[in-house]
């Protein structure tokens, strides 16, 4: 069966074709007035600076953890680790990079041309941020399959390994460098637009009283670049992180599981029929020149709900072919894993779009001041985790026993029983159901950003009233679809750190002898559990902080220059827009380190400590809590996000009330939940897996308990 895996090239290819066919057809629309395009390059400058520091600072760490990563395979001839691996780190960084970067070049590219398409009809404005939109999304599954099968072919012909238990248990080390890169690109691309987007707010809107994305105020081309490094490069590095990792545990656990390279085939033949489904339905998505936000939102559903069913529709017969005997049980783990994913965003949906009572009865605490809203909000996000974490824990519990789970841990040997691998490879599978149709989901979620600049362009350039209403209906229309692709990703990313977080065991217990307590009630579990969700709510004040401390720079030369700039207020003088920028810079690169190196110094240093089992205890105590933080803090800063606009747009008092002045303070507060610790959490769960796995050996050799 292995010889078959080469269909990956195939998934590859035809993704990365239809992603240049949609930029092309992307870069075949016009950019506008020579105004629009003069903003549109203020912010593609400042997003190529930003990425050239980023990547710049990230390549330093890089190089160091390389030659950590290449003493440690040679030192030891390839025992404690694969002479591989260190190699592997390099391409899924460089790859996860190149997805980032590819998918924020396209962006910048499609602002202007989707406010001047705006400017003809809605569903042309549409049309163009969704196709931007679907070239990050299918650059992400394209990459994301190549890296895979290029490793694969790699191992199993170059380097001649035969048993697939052994080419499992090294391939999904090779998650790591995708985990890195991610980490880095979310946290520091989060904090650079977070702290533009709240400093412009707060002295712009709330102190000043001008509209958003005013060309008086100088944080506007920051918070714009923000939109493009944040919610865009590090979106797409976090995904590839996210569709590479679901994949890779699932072809070691499949080894395991005994189904040999049948295991590892399935998942790769159910992402690449995704990808073909997901480039089908990309066609359905158009709406009318009339559309309300609902039938905007029903148009993006239908894409992904489409593509969601044609793939659970070609399952079976791959199912049926590739595994034979007990394929119906793999079967039904992957339409958990698909209903998953459709059940997820549809609640978050419900709970983040005003056009459910959620956002709109949070939007009318706003009554009564801003303490009344962010109380609102943080009780909406923490009620909001209820649908996400039993819809997650029904299909790990169904796929589990649907895939011949039994509850029956442990065998005679004291390794895990053949049954209890067979359900682990079926929660395995759900989450590479969850994440075939990616290519599409994504595409929905990166045309959010596109269509924020879309309107700050259309607001500087002093397009007509009517452009400026099409693109807040697209911009309201992409904050729920932001908040259902945080909302996507953390589900997978829960899914995806269980069957990392049980390779990780099968690994450690291939590589001793000892029979090693895993069990609840052994002490080092049970403090690894406390440091697992220590770390979680550590790195969550962490990112906050940051955040905190980069706005306030930005607010604090806002201010000075509204003081000191004379003419500003009355359009006869510029504001000095490099200078947030640059703040924007230095206070993302400075402040990105600290997180990210926390999220790989931890598992090491509690495994030195306590040994593999206090790993363990680790894993799961991040993957729990970091699952319920995410959801919380993505969901309740959407919330807060739909609330401020179902104000601005005429309700409790319209823009410029106490009422809107209310909602702007809950929605910079919501800011840094929504867009730099919530999504930074999904990954630093999987990282923290990747990075336990990767140095299990040493910590086996060197642990003190």
């Amino acid at each position: 069966m292995e010889k078959y895996l080469w269909i990956g090239f195939i998934g590859a290819a035809l993704a990365l074709i239809f992603a240049l066919i949609q930029r092309n057809k992307v870069m075949s629309y016009s950019e506008g007035n020579a105004t629009m395009q003069k903003i549109a390059g203020s912010i593609r400058e400042g997003a190529n600076a930003y990425l050239k520091h980023q990547y710049t600072t990230v390549a330093k760490v890089f190089a160091v953890v390389f030659v950590i990563l290449l003493a440690m395979a040679f030192a030891t001839g390839g025992e404690m680790l694969s002479k591989f691996t260190p190699f592997a780190f390099l391409t899924g960084g460089i790859f996860s990079m190149l997805a980032g970067f590819i998918g924020m070049k396209i962006a910048t590219n499609s602002n202007a041309r989707t406010a001047q398409a705006a400017s003809e009809s809605l569903n042309r404005g549409l049309r163009v941020a969704f196709s931007s939109g679907a070239v990050m999304g299918f650059t992400v599954v394209g990459l994301g399959m190549l890296d895979i099968t290029m490793w694969f072919t790699i191992l199993r012909f170059a380097a001649g390994i035969t048993d697939p238990v052994v080419l499992g248990n090294i391939i999904v080390m090779n998650g790591i460098g995708a985990s890195f890169m991610a980490l880095f690109a979310r946290v520091g691309g989060g904090i650079y637009t977070k702290a533009a987007d709240v400093g412009a707010d707060l002295v712009g809107k709330v102190e000043a009283g001008i509209p958003e994305d005013d060309p008086r105020n100088p944080a506007t081309i920051a918070d714009n670049v923000g939109d493009n490094v944040g919610d865009v490069a590090g979106m797409g590095a976090d995904l590839y992180e996210s569709y590479v990792g679901s994949i890779l545990a699932t072809f070691s656990l499949g080894a395991c599981a005994g189904y040999g390279w049948q295991g590892m085939l399935l998942p790769m033949a159910v992402a690449v029929v995704g990808i073909i489904c997901s480039i089908l339905c990309t066609f359905l998505v158009k709406t009318k020149e009339d559309a309300t936000q609902k039938s905007l939102l029903t148009s993006l559903r239908t894409g992904t709900y489409s593509a969601s069913i044609l793939s659970a529709v070609l399952a079976a017969p791959l199912c049926y072919f590739i595994i034979g005997e007990g394929w119906l049980g793999i079967y039904i783990a992957i339409l958990c894993g698909l209903a998953g994913g459709c059940l997820i965003g549809y609640f978050t949906e419900y709970f983040t779009s005003d056009n459910y009572k959620p956002t709109k009865n949070l939007a009318a605490t706003s009554e009564t001041g801003a303490a009344t809203i962010i109380i609102g909000g943080i009780s909406l996000g923490l009620m909001s985790t209820l649908a996400s974490i039993l819809i997650v824990a029904a299909a790990i519990l169904i796929a589990y026993f649907a895939a011949g789970g039994s509850v029956t841990i442990m065998d005679a040997s004291g390794h895990f029983s053949a049954e209890f691998n067979q359900g682990l490879y079926g929660i395995g599978i759900a989450a590479v159901g969850m994440l075939s149709t990616l290519g599409i989901t994504l595409a929905t979620d990166a045309y959010g950003p596109v269509a924020d600049n879309a309107g700050g362009i259309a607001e500087m350039s002093g397009l007509p009233e009517e452009v400026r209403e099409r693109t807040d209906a697209l911009d309201s229309l992409g904050n729920t679809t932001a908040a259902t692709g945080k909302g996507f990703a953390i589900g997978s990313a829960s899914l995806t750190a269980l069957a990392l977080l049980v390779s990780y065991v099968n690994i450690v217990q291939d590589r001793t002898t000892e029979v090693l307590n895993f069990t609840l009630t052994s002490p080092t579990v049970l403090v690894g559990l406390f440091i697992g969700a220590m770390l979680t709510f550590v790195f969550s004040a962490m990112t906050m902080s940051s955040v905190q401390k980069a706005a306030q720079s930005i607010v604090v030369e806002v201010r000075r220059q509204f003081r000191e700039i004379k003419g500003i207020m009355e359009f006869e003088a510029d504001p000095d827009y490099a200078s947030c920028v640059a703040l924007c810079t230095k206070g993302a690169l400075h402040e990105m380190v600290a997180p990210a190196l926390l999220a790989i110094i931890v598992p090491i240093v509690t495994g030195l400590i306590l040994g593999p089992t206090g790993v363990v205890g680790l894993l799961g105590g991040v993957s729990v809590t970091g699952f319920a933080m995410a959801v919380f803090m993505s969901n309740a800063g959407g919330a807060w996000d739909n609330a401020k606009k179902y104000i601005e747009r005429g309700n409790h008092g319209g823009k410029g009330s106490d009422q809107h002045k209310a909602a702007v303070v809950g929605d910079t507060v919501g800011d840094p939940f929504k867009d730099t610790s919530g999504p930074a959490l999904n990954i630093l769960i999987k990282l923290c897996s990747t990075v336990s796995i990767v140095f299990s050996g040493l910590i086996i050799a060197f642990s003190l308990l």
